[in-house]
C-alpha cells in the first residue's frame, strides 16, 4: 500500500517516528520524511540508518510555511508531533495550544491544500474526559481534524486520527524512569501504586496507526483494545525482572494526572463500531442546520460504560514480566544489568 509513495512523519525523531521509519525502511516505500524541530536527533538518525530514502525537513508545526517545504510531493501524512508531558504542560498550557492544536490546524491545511491523499492524527488516552492541560489540548487537537475532516471529500484528503494510551519505555513514560532508580540503587518512586495505565508497545502503536490508515473513514477516530495494569505491580514486576528489592516510595499524584485513563468515553462508547480488537468512532456527521429541538438523537448513555484502564483487561504480575520481556528495549536492559552483575561479582 505504500509502493513508490511518500511518507511524511511530524514528529518523526520521537519514538514514534523512529518505529515507523525502521518499519517501512526497507520495504518499497518511495520516501520518508522525517519533520522535526530537533537537528541533533536528525543528525543521529542521519548516520544511524545512512539510507536514501530517508530525508530530513527541519521545522516546527508551529510555523506553516516550514511545513509547506515539506510537503511538495507527498502522499501520506502520519502527524505525531505534539508536546506529550502532563506536567510541563500543566505549567506551559499556552504552549501546548500552539504545538497540539494550532500546529494540527497547521499541518492538516497544508496536507489539503498540497492534494496529501491521506492524514492520521496520533492522539492519546488523556483526550478523553480531560482533566490537564496536555489532554485538553489533545482533546482539541481531535476536534479540530474531525471539524477539518468535514470540510474537503475524502477521495482528495482523507483525515482522521487514532487515540492510544501509555507506550511502554517510551522516551519519557516511567518503564525507563524505574530501570534508571533501580540501576543506580534509589527508590522507586510512584506517585499511586493503585494507579491505571493501558499498556501498549511501539510496535502496536504502530499496527493501530496503520489499521486506521487502512480502514479508517473521515472524522473517524480508532482506538485499539489494550490491556492495563497498576503502577504498583508494574513496578513489582521489573524489580522481578530485574532481581532486585529497591524500594518503592510513594511520592503522590503530579500536577493534572488521573486515577486511571479512558480511551472512550460514554458518549463515544454507545455509538462506537467494534471491530474485533479495535473500536472505532465514527464522526457526528449532522450539521450546523439542526433543528430547535432535534427530532432524533443519540441512543440513551446513562447504562453505557466508558472504556478505561481499570474495566479493561488486567495484566498482574507474570504477565506483565512476559509482556515487558517481549520489548527489545527490556531485553536489551537485562542484558547489560546481569552482565554489569556478573562483573561485580
Amino acid at each position: 500500500m505504500f509502493y513508490n509513495k511518500t511518507l511524511l512523519i511530524t514528529g518523526g525523531t520521537g519514538s514514534f517516528g523512529n518505529a515507523v521509519m525502521e518499519r517501512f525502511l526497507d520495504t518499497d516505500i518511495k520516501e520518508i520524511r522525517i519533520f522535526s524541530r530537533d537537528e541533533n536527533k536528525q543528525d543521529v538518525m542521519r548516520k544511524k540508518y545512512n539510507n536514501d530514502k530517508l530525508k530530513f525537513y527541519l521545522g516546527d508545526v508551529r510555523n506553516i510555511d516550514s511545513i509547506k517545504n515539506a510537503m511538495h510531493g507527498v502522499d501520506y501524512i502520519f502527524h505525531a508531533a505534539a508536546l506529550k508531558q502532563v506536567p510541563s504542560c500543566e505549567f506551559f498550557p499556552l504552549e501546548a495550544v500552539k504545538t497540539n492544536i494550532l500546529g494540527t490546524e497547521n499541518v492538516l491545511n497544508a496536507a489539503i491544500e498540497y492534494g496529501v491523499k491521506k492524514v492520521i492524527c496520533l492522539s492519546t488516552d488523556k483526550a478523553a474526559y480531560p482533566i490537564n492541560a496536555m489532554g485538553i489540548s489533545k482533546a482539541m487537537m481531535e476536534k479540530v481534524f474531525i471539524a477539518k475532516s468535514k470540510t474537503v471529500p475524502q477521495d482528495r484528503t482523507l483525515i482522521c486520527g487514532t487515540r492510544y494510551g501509555n507506550v511502554m519505555a517510551s522516551r519519557g513514560s516511567v518503564i525507563p524512569l524505574f530501570i534508571e532508580q533501580i540501576k543506580s540503587g534509589q527508590s522507586l518512586t510512584i506517585t499511586d501504586p493503585n494507579m491505571t495505565r493501558f499498556l501498549m508497545s511501539l510496535e502496536e502503536a504502530v499496527e493501530l496507526v496503520l489499521f486506521a490508515f487502512e480502514h479508517g473513514k473521515s472524522g473517524d477516530v480508532i482506538v485499539q483494545k489494550s490491556p492495563a495494569s497498576t503502577i504498583g505491580n508494574l513496578a513489582q514486576a521489573l524489580k522481578e525482572l530485574f532481581n532486585v528489592d529497591n524500594e518503592i516510595k510513594i511520592i503522590g499524584t503530579r500536577h493534572g494526572e488521573k486515577r486511571y485513563e479512558t480511551l472512550l468515553t460514554k458518549e463515544e462508547f454507545v455509538v462506537a463500531e467494534d471491530l474485533g480488537g479495535f473500536y472505532k468512532v465514527p464522526a457526528d456527521q449532522r450539521g450546523l442546520n439542526y433543528n430547535k429541538y432535534f427530532a432524533e438523537g443519540n441512543p440513551e448513555i446513562s447504562i453505557i460504560e466508558e472504556y478505561n484502564s481499570d474495566n479493561t483487561t488486567q495484566l498482574y504480575i507474570e504477565e506483565i514480566k512476559k509482556t515487558l520481556l517481549q520489548l527489545d528495549y527490556i531485553q536489551a536492559e537485562l542484558k547489560e544489568w546481569n552482565k554489569s552483575m556478573h562483573i561485580m561479582n
